[in-house]
């Protein structure tokens, strides 16, 4: 006879992924339940993308207010309650956890708070004490920063404590050159700190195409802000005054803040996944085959812990996915192609589809488009901002292979163009 499990499906982690396959699988009629051992959201919600995206609308006030003169506004020299942003924002996701919360009860999910750890394949302990079976099982830990062993970094800090900081800071290094450290290099900008931003590589945002990336780094050179590259940091020493990095090339910088945006890894320390017997590579990070299935049969994995493509559309879709094909009898594969990626730097930069060099090495020659103006609202204003268009084309079909935009609401434009190119739209 079949065992009988406490669950058909037990999901850990209640961020993108582990909420809506949760959430679709109970809808399908199955008995679920979702481990959490802190907020409900995961780090979308909480420490990434919403509230990322709140202090990029905020820190994009500092230029509004000096552009707004040139329109014939007279505006006084502007000053910042920076607490009163901060408890604005807090405010919305708790309305955001709330949200989740009522998503999962009405869909019937048992949540179970506290951290979830394998017992063994089929048992999932919560918070060490209650134990819980199931049938299948998810994982959807996410990941967490990374932070490079170098001595003083205890004073650092990653993106998870910058959205909590009790004041602005005045002077800023930030230390990466991915997305995140790029966005938070223009939030603390536009809040008026005075940012230096280190990077180890010869270009940041490595991935990219190389004119968005190249477009970009002008156009924080032209706004102020100090972008060292091939440069990284030794150490960092606490001051009366402040915090002391020495940098690779031996100069030292005093700066108030020190911000660690190196990367993230899986959050799969302390899982007991070896109980389960649930194979990892080296970063830490699940394996699973194209199914999302790990190396055990009835135990999958979705999102940041499997450390494919780390956003949150995708965790979303795979999370979807699995609930549909577990339990949903809709049996289907997440599609990785051309998904539409923003950067809220200042501009924004808005992608989809392959670079200009992986299209080359794909179909060989490819015909280029590109473009860079002033637009027309800094005709008036004076600032130097320019954006940058680039379409990559296939030269016999004339199928738009990928849209890369660097400029303002590039980020929104480039959901619309990502629909065009799924539905081959041609130039």
């Amino acid at each position: 006879a079949e065992p009988t499990y406490d669950f058909d499906y037990f999901v850990l982690g209640a961020g993108s992924g582990g909420v809506r396959s949760s959430r679709i699988a109970a809808q399908h009629g199955a008995k679920v339940a979702v481990a959490e051992h802190s907020a409900l959201g995961g780090t979308c919600v909480n420490v990434g993308c919403v509230p990322k995206k709140l202090m990029t609308y905020g820190a994009h006030y500092g230029h509004d207010f000096h552009d707004a003169k040139a329109y014939g506004w007279n505006v006084e020299q502007p000053t910042l309650d920076w607490m009163r942003f901060i408890e604005a924002k807090n405010n919305e996701i708790l309305r955001l956890n709330g949200i989740y919360e009522r998503l999962l009860g009405n869909a019937g999910v048992t949540i179970l708070r506290g951290k979830a750890t394998f017992v063994d394949a089929h048992t999932i302990s919560v918070e060490g004490d209650k134990t819980y079976t199931a049938k299948t099982i998810l994982i959807a830990v996410g990941g967490w920063p990374f932070v490079p062993d170098i001595p003083g970094k205890e004073l650092a800090i990653t993106s998870n404590e910058a959205f909590y900081l009790p004041e602005r800071p005045n002077r800023v290094l930030i230390c990466g050159g991915g997305y995140i450290a790029v966005e938070f290099a223009n939030i603390f900008h536009g809040y008026g700190s005075k940012v230096t931003q280190v990077y180890r590589g010869e270009m940041w945002l490595r991935g990219f195409d190389m004119d968005l990336r190249t477009h970009l780094k002008a156009q924080y050179d032209e706004q102020g802000i100090d972008v060292k590259l091939n440069t990284n940091i030794t150490k960092l020493e606490k001051t009366a005054t402040g915090i002391n990095a020495t940098l690779t090339d031996g100069s030292t910088i005093e700066v108030d803040v020190v911000m660690f945006a190196t990367g993230r890894n899986p959050r799969t320390e302390g899982l007991g996944l070896d109980k389960a017997g649930v194979k990892m590579d080296d970063k830490g990070a699940v394996i699973v085959d194209e199914a999302l299935r790990t190396n055990v049969e009835h135990i999958y994995a979705c999102g940041d812990v499997v450390d494919k493509i780390c956003l949150t559309p995708v965790a979303i879709a795979e999370g979807h996915c699995l609930a549909d094909t577990l339990f949903g009898g809709k049996p289907r594969k997440t599609d990785y192609s051309d998904v539409p990626t923003a950067v809220f730097s200042n501009p924004n930069i808005g992608t989809c589809g392959p670079t200009e060099e992986e299209a080359r090495k794909q179909y060989g020659e490819v015909d280029i488009y590109r473009t860079s103006f002033r637009g027309m609202k800094h005709t008036l204003t004076g600032r130097q901002e320019k954006t940058l268009m680039k379409l990559i084309v296939h030269p016999q079909t004339d199928k738009v292979l990928a849209v890369h935009i660097c400029g303002d609401a590039a980020g929104e434009v480039i959901q619309l163009a990502g629909v065009a190119i799924k539905a081959g739209a041609t130039k």
